[in-house]
């Protein structure tokens, strides 16, 4: 069975991988979702660039109302900054493969430990990998959804894009999961 997870896992990274590249490559769903423009970018970059030295995670709120707290109805924002530019893209990405490989071969791992009776049916293998990809983007998808964070739609439509990256895997994954065939019983041929 360690051969069929392996193969499962390998599998199911090769279609997370490739349909990434078709919808976010091609199609750019995350780069409208994540990557928006900045009117005045040139000006936001250098104060950025002067304020923000140390890789970490920030939040901008609206000045204190004294007696009152933050106001109301004004914004909040949230900057990440991870220490690197542009030319750690490569270096990421390898990371990136690495962990949807181990991701999916732990997922095939976990479907493969489940009973004989979800394991001998093909629907239930593959609900079993819907199932962890509806925890996986309930549990880190749909939290985006915060101060200073993605709006509430972008936050669900980030979620539905991993749950069908899973099931898509799900699918070729439940299918090399498949139970082997049962060895003839030898030793009724024998009498």
């Amino acid at each position: 069975m360690q051969g069929r997870v392996l193969g499962a896992g390998v599998l199911g990274a090769l279609v997370m991988v490739l349909a990434s590249f078709v919808v976010n490559g091609i199609f750019g769903f995350t780069a409208r979702l994540e990557l928006r423009p900045v009117p005045n970018e040139a000006a936001v970059y250098t104060l950025l660039k002067e304020t923000i030295v140390e890789p970490g995670g920030y939040m901008v709120n609206p000045p204190v109302v004294p007696g009152q707290g933050f106001p109301a109805n004004e914004p909040a924002f949230r900057i990440h900054y991870a220490g690197v530019g542009h030319e750690a893209a490569g270096r990421l990405q390898l990371l990136r493969l690495v962990t949807v490989l181990v991701a999916t071969t732990l997922a095939a791992w976990i479907v493969s430990m489940a009973s004989g009776r979800v394991l001998a049916s093909y629907a239930r293998r593959f609900g079993f990998f819907v199932l962890l990809g509806l925890w996986l983007a309930v549990f880190s998808d749909l939290p985006r959804h915060d101060i200073g964070g993605h709006p509430w739609s972008s936050a669900v439509a980030l979620g539905g894009f991993d749950l069908g990256l899973w099931a898509l895997a799900g699918a070729v994954m439940a299918w090399r999961l498949r139970p082997e065939p049962a060895a003839p019983d030898t030793a009724r041929r024998s009498s």
